[in-house]
């Protein structure tokens, strides 16, 4: 008599994919955070000095990170995108249990994963038209991106981006280090009480920002 074999998919036991796609969904989620953290550094440099900016912007140039790096982030953005749908609810039924149940439980971190689904709705697609744009007119420069967001339609268009993405950034930072026994149920609320702060100040340097840009003078 034989023993029953487990069924497997592309090498690896059914049971064990879930478990590899998550642990793939949070290393793809946290090397896009810390890209994030980065991009604000780069980005908010104008606010020093466009010349400034400009270096920045010709050292990732020169040293073939942004065309390179741009698009990997930007593979990075849809596999992390597909992992994640697995868990979003997309049916309208779904949807509304979802929203039921959250308000059932009145369970701060369920709210927080409510935030993050619909976050992720809009970046996907403001995000993946923003990254287009970017790597389609490379290189990069402080004069090129304000001339771009003077134009009006795309100084709204950010004003919506901007606190999509950090709020997503902030709450996904936040859950990682929950799903993964990083905080104990103790230091929850310390840690994201500290991560709000920071997602309010990220969002406030990259208001600062957009101003920058809109009200520097074009040659």
């Amino acid at each position: 008599m034989s023993l029953p074999t487990t069924a497997t998919h592309e090498g690896l036991p059914v049971g064990k994919l879930p478990a590899a796609f998550d642990w793939l969904q949070m290393l793809t989620g946290a090397g896009l955070v810390l890209f994030m953290w980065c991009h604000l550094i780069l980005v908010s440099s104008v606010l020093v000095s466009p010349r400034v900016m400009n270096a920045l912007a010709w050292f990732f140039e020169v040293t073939y990170m942004a065309q390179v790096g741009g698009p990997l982030i930007f593979l990075a953005f849809l596999l992390h995108f597909v992992l994640a749908a697995r868990k979003i609810p997309f049916a309208t039924g779904q949807q509304r249990l979802m929203l039921s149940n959250a308000k059932r439980l009145r369970h701060r971190d369920t709210w927080l994963w409510v935030v993050q689904a619909a976050t992720a709705m809009g970046i996907l697609v403001m995000g993946g038209i923003h990254m287009w744009v970017i790597l389609t007119d490379l290189p990069i420069s402080a004069e090129k991106s304000a001339a771009r967001i003077q134009t009006g339609f795309w100084f709204v268009f950010y004003l919506f981006l901007l606190p999509m993405v950090e709020l997503h950034v902030g709450i996904g930072f936040y859950r990682i280090l929950v799903k993964w026994g990083f905080l104990d149920r103790k230091e929850r609320f310390s840690v994201k009480r500290k991560e709000n702060v920071l997602t309010a100040l990220f969002i406030c340097i990259g208001l600062l920002t957009l101003l920058r840009y809109y009200f520097l003078p074009l040659k």
